[in-house]
């Protein structure tokens, strides 16, 4: 995260929408010693006694896979909107170029699911992605042939991260003056970036 006071975000709720938003995020972890990255879906619960998780699946050939067993400590990244801003867009002298962006980290334990959980995390991704396309008729499991669906299920395992820290980053240039701010946002254009700067 970065570490201006500014930038920083601790909203629950408007980190776990941001997090639903953009729900294809990068995992970092280190196991044995040894960094690993990598990228997964996720469906945001929340549980019981305000408890949130994080569900996704890796493909059982994933080098964290066979590290699911005992467990693992992860950090989950889910990155929005970003863009690079320069210094002639402020309107103001002595100013460095910089990078406008908005981000969410959920760290925590990460466990494997059972394979039950596993159909109800594929599911529930299946609806909440083809939501998302909507007016297009969703999508589901029923389309495939049942031992099809079994084969490919086959080769991934479920994971749950438990969130223990969510934090952001929505850095949208709050250091700076309200007419700097409308330079940057008018050179943006029609970038998602300028839209998240006027909201803020």
């Amino acid at each position: 995260m970065h570490p201006a006071k500014a930038f920083h975000v601790d909203d629950r709720d408007a980190l776990l929408a941001f997090v639903r938003e953009h729900s294809f995020v990068t995992l970092a972890t280190a196991v044995g010693g040894l960094p690993f990255v990598a990228q997964a879906p996720v469906v945001v619960r929340e549980l019981d006694f305000g408890e949130v998780a994080l569900d996704f699946h890796l493909s059982r050939a994933n080098a964290l896979a066979p590290h699911l067993v005992q467990g693992f400590r992860a950090v989950a990244l889910a990155t929005g909107p970003h863009a690079y801003v320069s210094p002639d867009w402020y309107g103001t002298d002595d100013q460095v170029p910089t990078w406008n962006y908005v981000s969410a980290e959920a760290e925590g334990l990460v466990a494997p699911l059972s394979a039950d959980e596993t159909l109800v995390l594929l599911d529930d991704l299946s609806a909440q992605e083809e939501g998302r396309l909507s007016p297009k008729k969703p999508w589901t499991r029923d389309k495939m042939t049942p031992a099809r669906f079994e084969g490919l299920i086959r080769g991934i395992v479920g994971c749950r991260l438990t969130v223990e820290r969510l934090e952001g980053t929505f850095k949208l240039g709050q250091n700076k003056t309200a007419a700097e701010r409308a330079g940057v946002i008018a050179a943006l254009g029609d970038d998602p970036l300028a839209e998240r700067m006027r909201q803020s």
